[in-house]
């Protein structure tokens, strides 16, 4: 079985969807949909056509993946949280072809309810807080919230809050994995990599 759905969901023929890959209750992908393998889509998602979702994605209920969004590996997306793709949409006019593409990269968690406003890239396991709202780019490792969202501080590989200024320098590692991570000015880096389970 490459992967499962409720009975009440909808998976369009042609969408793409990976092994062990969980569509629940009312969810529905369209046709061409690239979906990885071991993700879960929950209760009452959309997936568009011009989607691609890596693998062991987590989409909780009510989300809904619109055209030109991305997604890499490992993404958690919180329940009712928001992306778009017209920067300044109209009912009565198509904008259609000003679709601004959004790229939310490995590990990122985006809270629930958060609005990720199109064009902008998260970045690489950055945390987004429940409600916050972003309207720029996202670098590595940033913990955001507020709206607009504005960076706080900084996140591990493993969830956790490091010990870092919001900028500056600095080092920190974290207890759970044995990553190490260095903070110059705006970029956090991690210059060690443990296991993370």
């Amino acid at each position: 079985m490459a992967y499962w759905k409720h009975d009440s969901a909808i998976v369009d023929e042609g969408a793409q969807l990976g092994e062990a890959t969980k569509v629940w209750h009312f969810a529905h992908v369209s046709p061409g949909a690239k979906i990885g393998a071991r993700c879960a889509l929950g209760q009452g998602v959309y997936v568009g056509n011009d989607v691609s979702i890596g693998d062991n994605v987590r989409i909780q209920n009510n989300v809904s993946v619109y055209d030109a969004v991305t997604l890499e590996d490992d993404v958690f997306c919180g329940p009712s949280m928001v992306f778009t793709n017209v920067y300044n949409p109209r009912a009565a006019v198509a904008r259609k072809n000003e679709y601004r593409r959004t790229l939310v990269r490995q590990g990122a968690t985006l809270g629930a309810n958060c609005t990720i406003v199109c064009g902008h890239t998260i970045g690489r396991y950055a945390f987004v807080g429940a409600g916050a709202v972003v309207q720029k780019d996202v670098p590595d490792f940033a913990l955001m919230v507020g709206v607009p969202a504005r960076r706080i501080g900084w996140m591990s590989r493993y969830g956790e809050r490091l010990e870092l200024p919001a900028s500056g320098a600095g080092v920190a590692s974290c207890p759970h994995t044995g990553d190490r991570y260095q903070l110059n000015g705006d970029i956090c880096t991690l210059t060690f990599e443990g296991t993370l389970s």
